[in-house]
């Protein structure tokens, strides 16, 4: 059905997938004064539930709450015919591709698309106009803890903010930077310089005991060349073998069995005892 049908408020129920959480007091009071003046330009997209008289809102629930505080009994509508899947997906892409969507309501939104309806990333930026790389970094975004997402919203940060604070490992680490940027007013660039600051710091430490253990290591290596220009100088004639790679340093060393050498051994003990 493309007519168009003026159906009562009352009867018009919220899609459960709609991805905006938030709607501005200021913004709905801005276009309930203009529907007032103007009425609804663009008709609201809906589904019959159930056979019943009650229609869920495809897309336009903006819409529809304004004209609710504009006082309108009823709005324009065209009732769509789609199923539940259909209607959600619809629902998700239309306030998505409108671009008024916080960039974390959009990265719900898609993920939304692939978990629960098992879209594609290269689905979903076909139907958007946008590229697979580009949706990838907004889902990303949703790697970071739930009350964290919330302090940038209400901080009014940007979507890059965000972003650096992905590099950070630790939830602590996180908190860290943002009181940071909250209490110095930190713009995109500085708290980029910020973060990175920090991961190389976390880089630096382990560089410098591996540092300490490689210097041990060549203490023993040492100690034991030492032993064999020991035994050689006491008329052993010992040979060794090494062989080095980046795991591990290994020795095989040969001392010949002989009276001599278990005479000279001997000596050697008695002079370490």
């Amino acid at each position: 059905m493309n007519d168009i049908n003026y159906i009562q408020t009352e009867k018009l129920l919220p899609n459960p997938y709609q991805p905006r959480h938030k709607f501005e007091s200021e913004e709905m009071l801005s276009l309930a004064n203009s529907i007032k003046q103007n009425g609804i330009l663009q008709p609201l997209l809906i589904k019959r539930i159930n056979n019943s008289d009650y229609f869920e809102v495809v897309a336009g629930e903006r819409r529809l709450r304004a004209a609710i505080l504009a006082g309108l009994d009823d709005v324009p509508c065209i009732e769509l015919e789609c199923d539940y899947e259909q209607s959600a997906v619809l629902s998700i892409l239309e306030n998505v591709q409108r671009a008024d969507l916080t960039f974390f309501e959009e990265a719900i939104a898609i993920g939304q698309l692939t978990e629960h309806f098992g879209m594609t990333q290269s689905e979903i930026a076909k139907r958007l106009g946008k590229s697979q790389s580009a949706l990838s970094n907004k889902v990303r975004l949703l790697n970071l803890p739930v009350d964290v997402r919330y302090f940038i919203e209400k901080e009014h940060l940007t979507e890059r903010h965000a972003r650096a604070l992905l590099k950070l490992d630790s939830e602590k680490d996180i908190w860290a930077a943002l009181n940071i940027i909250k209490e110095k007013h930190l713009n995109v660039e500085q708290t980029e310089r910020l973060i990175d600051s920090l991961t190389e710091d976390k880089q630096v430490k382990p560089k410098r005991n591996v540092v300490k253990i490689f210097k041990d290591v060549r203490i023993f290596v040492n100690t034991v060349n030492k032993a064999i220009e020991t035994m050689r100088a006491s008329g052993i004639d010992a040979t060794t073998d090494k062989t080095e790679t980046d795991d591990y340093i290994e020795f095989r060393v040969k001392i010949p069995k002989n009276p001599t050498t278990e005479k000279t051994l001997k000596l050697f003990d008695a002079k370490q005892a």
